[in-house]
Order: C-alpha cells, then sequence, then structure tokens
C-alpha cells in the first residue's frame, strides 16, 4: 500500500507534468501546485524538498520562482520515487534490494518458504512496478485498461 504522502508526491509530480506539456511552460509556486492537485500545501514542502533532492524537480526562487519537472516523465520511474518517499517496498527485509536485512527469527533464508512465497508475488509487482514511470500515469487509463483487462 503506497502512503498518503506518496500519493501527494504522485498528484504534485503530475501537475508539473502537465505544466512541462506546455508550450510555455512555467515554475508552479507551491500554492499553485497545492492547488491544481488538490493537495495540502502544509504537505507539499516537505513532499517537493524529497523529491528535488532525487533529482526530478528543480526549484527557482524569487518573483517567478517555483517548482518544474527536470526530467522527462518517461524518465521518472514510479519504483524509485516510491522509494525516496515511502521507503523500502519489499514485503521483508529479507527481499529488500536496498534495505536488506536478514529477518531475526530466521535461520535458513534458502529453505524459508515464507521468503519464498512471498517473493514470488513481491517478483511479479516489482516487474510490473519497475516497467512504469510518471508518463503512464499521465495516460493513466491506458495503463488501468493493459493491467485489468478493462
Amino acid at each position: 500500500m503506497i502512503s498518503q504522502k506518496m500519493k501527494y508526491a504522485l498528484k504534485a509530480l503530475l501537475v508539473l507534468a502537465d505544466e512541462a506539456e506546455k508550450t510555455k511552460p512555467e515554475a508552479l509556486t507551491i500554492e499553485e501546485i497545492a492547488k491544481r492537485s488538490g493537495t495540502p500545501k502544509r504537505f507539499l514542502e516537505h513532499i517537493l524538498l524529497e523529491v528535488r533532492n532525487a533529482g526530478v524537480i528543480a526549484s527557482t526562487r524569487g518573483r517567478s520562482g517555483g517548482y518544474s519537472l527536470i526530467k522527462r516523465p518517461s524518465e521518472v520511474s514510479l519504483s524509485e520515487l516510491l522509494r525516496t518517499i515511502d521507503g523500502p517496498i519489499a514485503p521483508l527485509p529479507c527481499l529488500s534490494r536496498r534495505a536488506y536485512q536478514r529477518c531475526e527469527d530466521c535461520t535458513d533464508e534458502a529453505t524459508c518458504r515464507i521468503r519464498k512465497v512471498f517473493a514470488e508475488v513481491f517478483w511479479s509487482y516489482i516487474l510490473i512496478l519497475d516497467s512504469l514511470t510518471l508518463d503512464d500515469m499521465m495516460k493513466s487509463t491506458a495503463v488501468t485498461e493493459q493491467v485489468i483487462g478493462a
């Protein structure tokens, strides 16, 4: 399950991606992003700072300052963004790519039946998630139809 913070990050990025597609895109203030995305302004400052530190957006100071997308939507991986905002996404610490930890109560990972079952489910999930980008979200009806066969 993704956090509310991640949902706010995605909503803000979709607003910035829509702005980036305009003929004359402008940097957007936090207030404008909050208004367009329906996201509370008080949460956006921290979220946008994290996304900026991840190299996805840039901030500009001054009168015409604000935030803008610096990567193309097709270059913004949803799995990387999810890890940036919510941390590890594996259901067990022993399955995590970047935050691996041996489970305290596990005596042998190779024979752990819990790990094996969750690994199969997780790898299926991660294959799909790793293939999705912000661009796919912008075309969300096409993605939804592919995933659920609508």
